[in-house]
């Protein structure tokens, strides 16, 4: 039998990349549960090349102090206290999320606290930091992810065109943007605005924003019970669609792998949109560590 050996953090850090950071799409994901953890009210998010080369994300937040913003990119860190992981309120551990993507791309952040004279530059590559500087920036972060999978070339090969992985990024976006409908988020693709939210709070205007005049027809849902309720947005069964695609379920403003179909008022079972958001006591539901979810067929 081998010997068995501990893995290098390196190597550690290359396989949980593996699992977390499967495309540019899934970057852009943790980082903007991130940014919204950090209480941000306005998020911008560019790519270029459909976010293999370039891929930032700014934001209002709280930012982080220098230690702060070292500690990060290490392993296992997180900002929740134990309390926070057993009543899980935010977006949930995610420790493996800032060490994973740094360890496959080139990082620039940019980060400064409410108060603070200045802020901090981070520079990592391969999730080692290279450049610590004091910078003039705004209150909040600005991520820069470069070069994604440059140590990795294996994973290049699983990589769709440009215009495939720049639509995943605009798809993962818009899921947020339903999400929090309280926070303004803005996409750029290529130097062109795809998407821009007002922020107000409002379900509807965000959806507007994203489908357009196609969800004026949809039905508002408002139902409450005890400590849960059911709110959102659902089509008539006549307006009903054979594709699935235009439903998302929304558990504690997490997406999760849920599909409602209509059945025996149509002569086939057919689809609709839906976008209806479950809320539930912390200790009642669960979020699961990954920045993925199983897909579930019907």
């Amino acid at each position: 039998m081998p010997k068995i050996i501990q893995l290098s953090p390196h190597i550690a850090n290359l396989i949980a990349a593996g699992e977390v950071v499967e495309r540019p799409a899934s970057v852009v994901k943790e980082l903007l549960e991130n940014a919204v953890d950090a209480g941000a009210s306005k998020i911008t998010v560019e790519i270029r090349d459909g976010g293999m080369t370039f891929l930032r994300v700014t934001d209002n937040g709280c930012g982080m102090a220098a230690e702060d913003a070292r500690t990060a990119f290490l392993r296992h860190a997180t900002s929740r206290t134990a309390e926070d992981l057993a009543l899980i309120g935010t977006m949930g551990f995610r420790g493996e999320a800032l060490a994973a993507i740094a360890s496959v791309s080139r990082i620039e952040l940019m980060t400064k606290t409410a108060g603070a004279i200045s802020g901090v530059s981070l520079m990592l590559e391969a999730g080692q930091i290279i450049e610590e500087t004091e910078a003039g920036c705004p209150e909040g972060t600005t991520i820069l992810i470069r070069d994604l999978f440059f140590n990795t070339p294996a994973r290049m090969k699983f990589m769709k065109s440009d215009t495939v992985e720049g639509s995943r990024v605009a798809a993962a976006v818009q899921l947020q943007a339903l999400a929090h409908p309280e926070v303004a988020i803005q996409f750029l693709r290529d130097g062109k605005q795809i998407l821009s939210t007002p922020g107000n709070g409002g379900l509807q205007a965000a959806m507007y924003c994203i489908y357009g005049r196609d969800c004026a027809k949809m039905v508002k849902v408002d139902s409450r019970w005890e400590k849960y309720s059911l709110t959102g947005y659902i089509t008539k069964p006549t307006d009903a669609r054979p594709s699935r695609s235009m439903q998302t379920f929304f558990v504690n403003n997490e997406v999760q792998a849920a599909h409602l179909r209509f059945g025996g008022s149509l002569p086939q079972p057919d689809h609709g949109w839906k976008i209806p958001r479950m809320c539930a006591p912390p200790h009642h539901s669960r979020r699961d560590c990954g920045c993925e979810r199983p897909s579930r067929q019907d």
